[in-house]
């Protein structure tokens, strides 16, 4: 596992970041990750070289499960030895009008509690989980700058949002002084990219560090998938187990007509190259040239995460880097529809 600096930050990460958001998760009657898989998944992760961890306040049920998973575990861990990431904006307690979103009351309140779950008095990088329309972005960055200067945080990251209201919070950071958003988390893989191309070129001009959630579309990428009717891109088989399998929301948000043909193309590069889908998939994102990419991995099992990692000693050639990219789109260069 090599390890690259997150963006123009002195913080050095792994090539791969494991994500938690399955941890006490509960999808209809499921329990996706228990307290003792967790533990299992991050030595896995820790032997692998992987010293990025990501959660979130409202990640498990009940909110904050995530968290306290983690700071079980680096209970016996140095946790110098990581690099910490959570976020704040959802709602975390539904009965509070100031329990959501991004004022400078909930932002102070949610990392109090963050920091106690995690065991840990900093957070290496604090996200906005999305925008907040109802908060002015000076009392936003504001709340923020705090938590930095005060040593709490040590880099901001912004998650998904229009490219125009990063630009708007990184202008506004540089014009009134406010510390400045350093890494971000856009949804972004291979059969995802033009539609948050502007969003990347920002991030590419201003040397922030990108970290992908469902890098590998919820696990489509993996090649898990096959497709049921050639009349209906929607239409998967899946196997049991597999999130489709029991995700109502799977195929509307991951499954497309252009994510079929962008599979075709990882699976052909994939065999070239003797490795699995999911290697391919992500080594694509890791290769990016204008950003630096750090992928959030969330593997249900340990053999999931073992097949992932190896993403980490796979090289791609240029030319099947783009029978990839060129797989987004039909003849005529119009692109594939979702």
């Amino acid at each position: 596992m090599d390890y690259v600096p997150l963006g123009s930050t002195g913080t050095k990460v792994s090539e791969l970041c494991f994500g938690t958001w399955r941890f006490g998760r509960r999808t209809g009657d499921v329990l996706e990750t228990d307290r003792e898989e967790a533990h299992a998944l991050l030595d896995a992760a820790w032997d692998a070289g992987i010293n990025f961890i990501d959660t979130a306040n409202v990640y498990g049920d009940p909110n904050g499960t995530s968290e306290a998973y983690i700071g079980d575990w680096l209970d016996d861990h140095d946790r110098e030895q990581f690099v910490l990431a959570s976020k704040v904006y959802f709602p975390f307690d539904e009965d509070d009008p100031n329990g959501r979103g991004l004022g400078r009351k909930h932002i102070r309140a949610q990392v109090e509690g963050t920091l106690d779950r995690l065991g840990t008095d900093y957070l290496d990088v604090y996200y906005i989980h999305r925008w907040d329309d109802e908060v002015p972005i000076e009392e936003t960055l504001g709340a923020l700058t705090d938590l930095v200067r005060e040593g709490r945080v040590n880099h901001l990251g912004a998650s998904t949002m229009a490219a125009w209201e990063l630009t708007k919070a990184l202008w506004t950071s540089d014009v009134e002084g406010y510390e400045p958003f350093e890494v971000t988390q856009p949804l972004f893989h291979a059969a995802y990219r033009d539609d948050v191309a502007d969003y990347l070129d920002v991030c590419a001009d201003q040397d922030l560090a990108v970290c992908p959630y469902s890098p590998l579309a919820g696990g489509f990428l993996t090649g898990k998938y096959e497709r049921a009717d050639p009349d209906d891109p929607n239409a998967v088989e899946a196997p049991d187990g597999s999130r489709a399998s029991f995700d109502e929301r799977f195929s509307g948000f991951y499954v497309s007509e252009r994510g079929w043909h962008v599979l075709d193309a990882i699976r052909a590069v994939a065999d070239e190259a003797d490795a699995t889908p999911a290697q391919v998939a992500l080594r694509w994102l890791m290769d990016q040239e204008a950003f630096t990419c750090v992928p959030i991995v969330g593997a249900r099992t340990e053999e999931q995460l073992r097949e992932n990692v190896g993403a980490a000693d796979l090289s791609l050639t240029a030319e099947g880097r783009e029978r990839i990219d060129d797989a987004r789109y039909e003849e005529g260069e119009r692109r594939w529809g979702h």
